[in-house]
């Protein structure tokens, strides 16, 4: 059993040698995103202008507590920009701070020059800087915390922007990749006169409750694997058990621990769930190129997931990878309550942004999103897969990963990859077109 599990450890780190386990964080070496830093300074470009802005607490009551404020922060890069009437290009802040969104952003810094377009990252509140009480927050400010409460910030602060840029006529065009590109997809849909079109990228707004399996997400993450290797498949699925057992053993916490080279005060017993985020995150960051991608962050932020962001996504069958576990939302429930003294609300999104029948209810109002979705990527279960109508428009790539069209583009870029992005300006620029032929009527 000894000499089973050392082998079987052996090939487990093989498989993640590149991931470093420190206090429940997954760490990965980083060195693209300062690399691209450089590229943009030669260029004469940026990256960027920090900036704040005073936002409202509450847009949807009139109770005086309401009327709060606080510092929203913002970045913006004008180096290509013509000024008044030129497109402006918004980047949705999602669950990290906003430079980290903006240095994985790359898509929109190279089309930039060739649309002549102003660049806006706009951070997401309870999220780095723009944090309303200062901290975290608790169960009796949490209640801000919402993807409605938002939309409406990225509202208010571009028509603010706008108006003090004198450009108030210039087109919108948003860009969110994940829970980014589900808020850049809603974003369009519930303001569609502030922002003229969408790219959605990697954007599962189908991952909710009776909208998909909650075992679609591992099952993909466990085909990504099988598809590659058989025998890795088999090594990962059959070592779950063998690190139970040594954790029960004398002296086996310690044993895994040396084996996985954990950090001075990190906790053996927590291996297994550190070593299936880094499988997840390896089945999501599957890139074609060198990535330093989601590295600082802890996996599924639970100040999304315990309001009303209940991505269904625990569930694993006995053919998965993982050990097999029956999806069951009252342990979430239970959760949120200990931890925020808050009940989720499992059905507001859909009930909120709508999800039911898609292709029959957006088919007839909805226009002007790209819906993209690389089928390697275990959000893509919960993703738009079909073309809406003319205008809603899907790009599926069967060897792509989360969000890869958003990313800096390299020499190394297979031809897939460069054909989704070409494909994606093509887009964009005829919503332009319309925009500004509309606009001399």
């Amino acid at each position: 059993m000894e000499k089973s599990m050392a082998i079987n450890l052996l090939l487990f780190l093989c498989l993640i040698s590149s991931f470093f386990l420190c206090n429940g964080v997954v760490i990965v070496p980083r060195s693209a995103a300062a690399a691209h830093r450089t590229v943009l300074e030669q260029r004469g470009g940026g990256p960027y202008e920090t900036r704040y802005f005073t936002q409202t607490l509450d847009h949807f009551n009139y109770k005086p507590d309401g009327y709060m404020q606080f510092r929203q922060k913002y970045l913006v890069n004008d180096s290509f920009w013509e000024g008044r009437g030129s497109p402006i290009f918004v980047y949705a802040g999602s669950e990290a701070s906003i430079e980290f969104i903006a240095d994985n952003a790359g898509f929109v810094f190279d089309v930039a020059p060739s649309f002549k377009a102003l660049l806006l990252f706009i951070e997401h509140r309870y999220y780095g800087e723009s944090l309303p009480f200062g901290d975290v927050g608790n169960s009796s400010t949490l209640g801000y915390l919402s993807t409605a409460q938002a939309l409406a910030d990225y509202a208010a602060l571009i028509t603010d922007l706008k108006k003090n840029l004198s450009s108030e006529h210039s087109p919108v065009v948003a860009f969110g990749g994940s829970y980014g590109g589900m808020l850049a997809a809603w974003f369009r849909l519930k303001y569609p006169h502030v922002v003229i079109g969408s790219v959605a990228s990697s954007a599962p707004i189908l991952q909710f409750d009776d909208l998909v399996s909650p075992y679609t997400f591992i099952d993909i993450v466990t085909n990504d694997f099988k598809s590659e290797s058989e025998s890795c498949f088999k090594t990962i699925k059959n070592s779950w058990k063998e690190m139970d057992d040594a954790l029960r053993q004398p002296g086996g916490p310690q044993k895994l621990g040396k084996a996985f080279k954990l950090c001075p005060g990190a906790k053996p017993k927590y291996v297994p769930s550190w070593i299936s985020r880094a499988f997840i995150y390896g089945a999501m960051t599957d890139y074609p190129t060198a990535s330093d991608f989601l590295t600082p962050l802890p996996a599924f932020p639970v100040k999304q997931s315990c309001t009303e962001m209940i991505l269904i996504v625990r569930g694993s069958r006995n053919e998965s990878m993982f050990p097999a576990e029956s999806y069951d939302y009252q342990k979430q429930l239970a959760y949120c309550k200990e931890a925020y003294k808050i009940s989720p609300r499992l059905h507001w999104i859909t009930t909120e942004f709508g999800g039911h029948h898609i292709k029959r209810v957006l088919k007839r109002f909805g226009s002007n999103i790209i819906f993209f979705n690389g089928l390697r990527d275990p959000w893509s279960g919960g993703g738009v897969l079909k073309s809406i109508n003319p205008s809603l428009i899907a790009i599926v790539a069967p060897q792509g990963a989360h969000h890869v069209d958003l990313r800096f583009a390299t020499e190394q870029d297979p031809v897939w990859l460069q054909n989704v992005r070409r494909k994606e300006i093509q887009i964009i620029s005829k919503w332009l077109k319309q925009y500004y032929e509309d606009s001399r009527i």
